[in-house]
Protein backbone atom coordinates (compact mmCIF):
# COMPACT_ATOMS: atom_id res chain seq x y z
CA UNK A 1 0.00 0.00 0.00
CA UNK A 2 1.39 3.45 -0.50
CA UNK A 3 0.96 6.46 1.12
CA UNK A 4 -2.28 8.62 1.14
CA UNK A 5 -2.12 12.33 1.07
CA UNK A 6 -4.98 15.01 0.31
CA UNK A 7 -5.37 18.68 0.41
CA UNK A 8 -8.66 19.73 1.23
CA UNK A 9 -9.48 22.85 -0.88
CA UNK A 10 -10.79 26.33 0.58
CA UNK A 11 -13.92 25.68 -0.93
CA UNK A 12 -14.42 22.57 1.07
CA UNK A 13 -15.89 25.12 3.38
CA UNK A 14 -18.86 25.36 1.42
CA UNK A 15 -19.43 21.16 2.24
CA UNK A 16 -19.36 22.06 5.76
CA UNK A 17 -21.61 25.01 5.87
CA UNK A 18 -24.23 22.95 3.56
CA UNK A 19 -23.69 20.23 6.33
CA UNK A 20 -24.66 22.49 9.05
CA UNK A 21 -27.43 24.09 7.04
CA UNK A 22 -28.87 20.37 6.76
CA UNK A 23 -28.73 20.31 10.79
CA UNK A 24 -30.52 23.55 11.12
CA UNK A 25 -33.41 21.98 9.23
CA UNK A 26 -33.41 19.06 11.13
CA UNK A 27 -33.91 21.17 14.24
CA UNK A 28 -36.73 23.00 12.89
CA UNK A 29 -38.40 19.54 11.70
CA UNK A 30 -38.00 18.32 15.10
CA UNK A 31 -39.55 21.42 16.98
CA UNK A 32 -42.40 20.73 14.26
CA UNK A 33 -43.10 17.57 16.10
CA UNK A 34 -42.89 18.47 19.22
CA UNK A 35 -45.77 21.54 18.30
CA UNK A 36 -47.83 18.46 16.71
CA UNK A 37 -47.23 16.40 19.87
CA UNK A 38 -48.93 19.01 21.71
CA UNK A 39 -51.85 20.04 19.32
CA UNK A 40 -52.46 16.63 18.92
CA UNK A 41 -51.52 15.28 22.32
CA UNK A 42 -49.49 12.63 21.29
CA UNK A 43 -47.07 11.93 24.46
CA UNK A 44 -43.53 10.82 24.97
CA UNK A 45 -42.18 8.19 24.41
CA UNK A 46 -45.34 7.45 21.70
CA UNK A 47 -43.69 7.68 18.58
CA UNK A 48 -46.85 6.77 16.41
CA UNK A 49 -50.09 7.86 17.81
CA UNK A 50 -52.69 4.90 17.22
CA UNK A 51 -56.13 6.16 15.31
CA UNK A 52 -58.47 4.15 17.91
CA UNK A 53 -56.74 6.12 20.50
CA UNK A 54 -56.18 9.93 18.88
CA UNK A 55 -58.61 11.37 15.89
CA UNK A 56 -55.96 13.57 14.86
CA UNK A 57 -53.53 10.13 14.40
CA UNK A 58 -52.72 10.26 10.91
CA UNK A 59 -51.60 13.86 10.59
CA UNK A 60 -49.54 13.34 14.16
CA UNK A 61 -48.09 10.46 12.04
CA UNK A 62 -47.72 11.91 9.22
CA UNK A 63 -45.66 15.14 10.23
CA UNK A 64 -43.81 12.33 12.58
CA UNK A 65 -42.85 10.54 9.41
CA UNK A 66 -41.99 13.35 7.39
CA UNK A 67 -38.84 14.09 10.05
CA UNK A 68 -38.13 10.31 10.55
CA UNK A 69 -38.08 9.99 7.47
CA UNK A 70 -35.92 12.76 6.81
CA UNK A 71 -33.68 11.59 10.16
CA UNK A 72 -33.24 7.99 8.20
CA UNK A 73 -31.78 9.59 4.86
CA UNK A 74 -29.13 11.77 7.17
CA UNK A 75 -26.33 9.35 7.46
CA UNK A 76 -26.28 8.59 3.26
CA UNK A 77 -26.48 12.03 2.31
CA UNK A 78 -23.66 13.09 5.15
CA UNK A 79 -21.21 10.42 3.62
CA UNK A 80 -22.13 11.37 0.05
CA UNK A 81 -21.25 15.07 0.76
CA UNK A 82 -18.11 14.61 2.86
CA UNK A 83 -17.19 12.07 -0.06
CA UNK A 84 -17.92 13.71 -2.92
CA UNK A 85 -17.02 17.18 -1.89
CA UNK A 86 -13.11 16.52 -1.33
CA UNK A 87 -12.98 16.04 -5.53
CA UNK A 88 -16.07 18.60 -6.79
CA UNK A 89 -16.92 20.67 -3.48
CA UNK A 90 -18.50 23.74 -5.02
CA UNK A 91 -21.22 20.68 -7.23
CA UNK A 92 -21.76 18.91 -3.88
CA UNK A 93 -22.50 21.54 -2.27
CA UNK A 94 -24.99 22.73 -4.90
CA UNK A 95 -26.29 19.56 -4.80
CA UNK A 96 -26.43 19.64 -0.76
CA UNK A 97 -28.36 23.05 -1.27
CA UNK A 98 -31.01 21.25 -3.56
CA UNK A 99 -31.42 18.04 -1.60
CA UNK A 100 -32.11 20.66 1.72
CA UNK A 101 -34.42 22.69 -0.13
CA UNK A 102 -36.49 19.33 -1.53
CA UNK A 103 -36.60 17.66 2.46
CA UNK A 104 -37.96 21.14 3.52
CA UNK A 105 -41.11 20.73 0.70
CA UNK A 106 -40.73 16.96 1.50
CA UNK A 107 -41.20 17.81 5.34
CA UNK A 108 -43.98 20.49 5.05
CA UNK A 109 -45.60 18.47 2.01
CA UNK A 110 -46.25 15.23 4.56
CA UNK A 111 -47.26 17.40 7.50
CA UNK A 112 -50.33 18.30 5.80
CA UNK A 113 -51.56 15.09 6.59
CA UNK A 114 -51.66 14.05 2.75
CA UNK A 115 -48.25 11.84 2.44
CA UNK A 116 -48.56 12.26 -0.82
CA UNK A 117 -48.09 16.24 -0.75
CA UNK A 118 -44.41 15.27 0.32
CA UNK A 119 -43.89 14.22 -3.20
CA UNK A 120 -44.48 17.38 -4.95
CA UNK A 121 -40.96 19.01 -4.91
CA UNK A 122 -39.41 16.16 -2.07
CA UNK A 123 -39.32 13.82 -5.21
CA UNK A 124 -36.38 16.21 -6.70
CA UNK A 125 -34.26 14.93 -3.71
CA UNK A 126 -33.27 11.97 -4.78
CA UNK A 127 -31.74 13.66 -8.61
CA UNK A 128 -29.54 15.36 -5.83
CA UNK A 129 -28.74 12.33 -4.21
CA UNK A 130 -27.96 10.63 -7.66
CA UNK A 131 -25.52 13.77 -7.92
CA UNK A 132 -23.84 13.32 -4.57
CA UNK A 133 -23.46 9.54 -5.60
CA UNK A 134 -21.81 10.49 -8.76
CA UNK A 135 -19.37 12.90 -7.10
CA UNK A 136 -18.45 10.12 -4.55
CA UNK A 137 -17.49 7.29 -7.24
CA UNK A 138 -15.94 10.30 -9.43
CA UNK A 139 -13.33 10.74 -5.53
CA UNK A 140 -12.97 6.72 -5.47
CA UNK A 141 -12.10 6.21 -9.14
CA UNK A 142 -9.71 9.47 -8.67
CA UNK A 143 -8.07 7.43 -5.06
CA UNK A 144 -8.01 4.24 -7.25
CA UNK A 145 -6.32 6.12 -10.18
CA UNK A 146 -3.55 7.62 -7.73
Amino acid sequence: MGDFEMEISKEYGYVALVLVAYCLLNFWMAAQVGKARKKYKVPYPTLYATESENKDAKIFNCVQRGHQNSLEMMPMFFVLMMLGGFRHPCISASLGSLYIITRYFYFTGYATGDPQKRLAVGKYGFLAMLGLMICSISFGISLLRG
